[in-house]
């Protein structure tokens, strides 16, 4: 059995598209290190995530005042942005890696093991972009996550954009007055229209992202636009919530830096089927290691 001391060392890696965490896991001691590298999205870069991954082992090896040499003792859970993709999730696993075991899943994945302590549940993510996911009793949902600006709806670029378009239209008299106008205008220090076209034009998902808390604010100070916005997006996460606890009597965590933004929104009926997370994706991330590496050498 391959193991470091007495017991199997693990490490639970969460990779997305701007960093990748690992924490390194002995059922012994608990965590004993933790590490932190770049992005780990294998769509955006397959050799970045690879390199990611190994500077993340590398680090947590360190924080736990390990050698080096214990990267080949390591049994690897990690949860990675876009290997749901098939072709995605073939290029990973043909790594010539340098661990004793390495587990591939999905990071919506460890993010449900994690928040539910390995057991069935789901999790909607909601930061810069959106998606949700189930499991119970074996089956697996995915929904959402196409990307800015295909869908991502309720994520914080879907909202940012939602609000410069509102803005447009009414600094050309061509939309309803709203608040968010002179608020987007001062986020963003634009004197006009004009201004505010040529900062977003061609612009990825990030700075519209960050004018996601502009439109829950002028929504809670009563803006007409803003609310329609919201109540939008809120009606888009209920239905989510709804459609990922069909597979069984299950409960959702809202994971990201939305989650508990969105909630007070939501319908009363997804609001009863909302859970606190219990652990992060990086500890789902472990747990999946662990369920993989003890299915696997199971007596």
């Amino acid at each position: 059995m391959t193991s470091f001391g007495n017991e199997p060392l693990f490490l639970g890696i969460d990779g997305g598209g701007s960093k990748c965490r690992a924490v390194l896991y002995r059922k012994d001691s608990g965590i004993i290190g933790e590490g932190l590298a770049g992005p780990a999205n294998p769509v955006q870069g397959l050799e970045r995530a690879q390199d990611a991954v190994l500077a993340c082992a590398s680090a947590a090896l360190s924080d736990a005042g390990l050698s080096q040499s214990q990267l080949g003792h390591l049994i690897v859970g990690a949860g990675l942005a876009g290997v749901n993709a098939p072709r995605t999730r073939a290029a990973m696993l043909s790594w010539q890696h340098p661990f004793a075991q390495f587990y591939l899943t999905t990071d919506l994945h460890i993010a449900s093991l994690g928040a539910h302590d390995g057991t069935d549940g789901a999790v909607i993510i909601t930061g810069t972009g959106s998606s949700g996911f189930s499991q119970c009793a074996g089956q697996q949902r995915f929904l959402g996550g196409h990307g800015f600006p295909l869908g991502d709806k309720a994520g914080g670029a879907w909202l940012g954009l939602a609000a410069v378009q509102a803005a447009l239209l009414a600094l050309d008299n061509l939309g309803p007055a709203t608040s968010l106008s002179q608020a987007v205008l001062a986020k963003t220090h634009s004197q006009d229209s004009t201004a505010l076209m040529d900062q977003f034009c061609g612009q990825p998902s990030a700075p519209y992202g960050q004018l996601a808390a502009l439109v829950f604010d002028e929504a809670a100070k009563g803006d007409a636009v803003a609310k329609a916005i919201v109540a939008d997006g809120a009606g888009y996460l209920s239905n989510m919530v709804l459609q990922l606890t069909e597979l069984g009597p299950i409960k959702v965590a809202f994971i990201g830096g939305l989650g508990g933004i969105w909630q007070p929104w939501l319908s009363d009926a997804a609001k009863a089927r909302i859970t606190p997370a219990l652990q992060g994706p990086e500890v789902g991330a472990v747990i999946y290691a662990q369920q993989r590496y003890t299915g696997e050498h199971a007596s």
